[in-house]
């Protein structure tokens, strides 16, 4: 258990400059989520922001990570990071435009294949991320960001001690 590998060992670009560190989130729970600008699943945002606002004071931060892996984003950061901003009025952490599956897949997305068995099979996918740092859960585009088994999970991992 002693080289386990956690959350907290990975970072992304970020969408403006620099690092997107998990590091900086140690004891916190995530929720991590492939995100697009052009899915039908594109309205989340909206509900993603709520839930990030709503209990960040508990320790919750949502992750937003922009892919291209489905063909549904736009070509690059600028964009992606404007649209977020104007039309959803996100706040959470953006990181920059990355792979989410495949062979290319950022390095806490190839952990989570590895570890899970799991990878994003289209957008608004999210992984869930205990205050320990392992995964807590993986979820479909169809789990909304506040509601059913998410929102239980979430709950569950907010109860947990750091």
């Amino acid at each position: 258990m002693a080289d386990e590998k956690l959350a907290w060992a990975f970072s992304f670009a970020s969408i403006g400059e620099g690092q997107l560190d998990l590091a900086a989130f140690k004891g916190n729970v995530l929720l991590v989520t492939n995100t697009a600008s052009f899915c039908g699943y594109t309205y989340q945002y909206e509900g993603l922001e709520k839930l990030h606002r709503a209990e960040a004071t508990r320790g919750l931060t949502v992750i937003g990570v922009p892919s291209r892996d489905f063909n549904q984003e736009s070509a690059d950061n600028v964009t992606v990071k404007a649209f977020c901003e104007t039309r959803y009025g996100v706040d959470f952490p953006l990181a920059g435009i990355s792979h989410v599956r495949g062979p290319l897949a950022a390095p806490f997305y190839a952990w989570v294949r590895d570890t899970r068995g799991w990878q994003p099979d289209w957008n608004f996918n999210k992984v869930l991320i205990g205050r320990d740092g392992r995964v807590a859960g993986t979820f479909g585009s169809g789990d909304e960001p506040a509601r059913g088994r998410l929102q239980e999970a979430i709950a569950a991992a907010l109860a947990q001690a750091a």
